[in-house]
């Protein structure tokens, strides 16, 4: 009887892009947005909140201001009364009005497309500035979170012990012009059906067609 055998880190890679691709073959961007100004809020609000609740809080916030020069007018313990329900609330409604200022100040009222100017925004780290490059401006990022970080290690992608070199694995094995639906395209597939208590690392078909061998749960270092 021949043995099947775990796949090798490029058939993976292959078999990994094709079925995401069949799966979701336009991935809609999961936050809820109008411009580039508020899909930068909306993913400042998600950390550490899921994108179904961003979702409900957002048509508050903007009803109250959607744009920088009206909201750098409220008051920021309004802002944070709205957006409670998003965790964080104090850090979140302080960066909103102070990054809404200095777009106005130093970017005519627009959000920069640049990563080190989004970076110098509070509130914004790597991965919100990778998000609103890819998904506003379509410029190729790959954005990692915790989620897309514990399935590469899964799938046998990258053993990094962080989401930076997390990314910088991914970005060395899929090509550049994949990279902004293949972010989206992981996330959903997480979701569905390789999420952290869904799969181990043996259940979902993209783990058991990598690893047809492995019988034990996958150990994974937490970014």
């Amino acid at each position: 009887m021949t043995e099947i055998k775990n796949l090798p880190k490029a058939e993976r890679v292959a078999f990994i892009l094709e079925k995401l691709q069949s799966l979701y073959p336009e991935p809609p961007i999961p936050l809820d947005h109008r411009d580039p100004y508020t899909l930068l809020v909306a993913v400042l609000l998600s950390a550490q909140c899921t994108d179904e609740r961003v979702n409900q809080v957002t048509p508050k916030l903007w009803a109250l201001a959607d744009n920088p020069y009206d909201m750098a007018q409220v008051p920021v313990e309004e802002i944070q009364a709205v957006i409670r329900p998003c965790g964080l609330s104090p850090q979140k409604a302080k960066a909103i009005s102070v990054l809404s200022r200095m777009l106005i100040e130093e970017h005519d009222g627009k959000v920069p497309q640049s990563f080190e100017a989004l970076e110098k925004l509070p509130g914004v780290g790597h991965k919100t500035a990778s998000v609103v490059m890819s998904q506003a401006f379509g410029e190729p990022a790959f954005a990692v979170d915790t989620h897309i970080h514990r399935l590469a290690q899964r799938w046998g992608l990258s053993s990094g012990k962080n989401v930076t070199q997390t990314e910088k694995d991914l970005k060395r094995l899929f090509p550049r012009e994949s990279w902004n639906d293949l972010h989206l395209q992981i996330i959903y597939y997480g979701r569905e059906f390789c999420s952290a208590r869904g799969c181990d690392g043996t259940v979902c078909e993209i783990c058991t067609t990598c690893y047809p061998n492995r019988k034990r749960a996958k150990k994974t270092r937490k970014a």
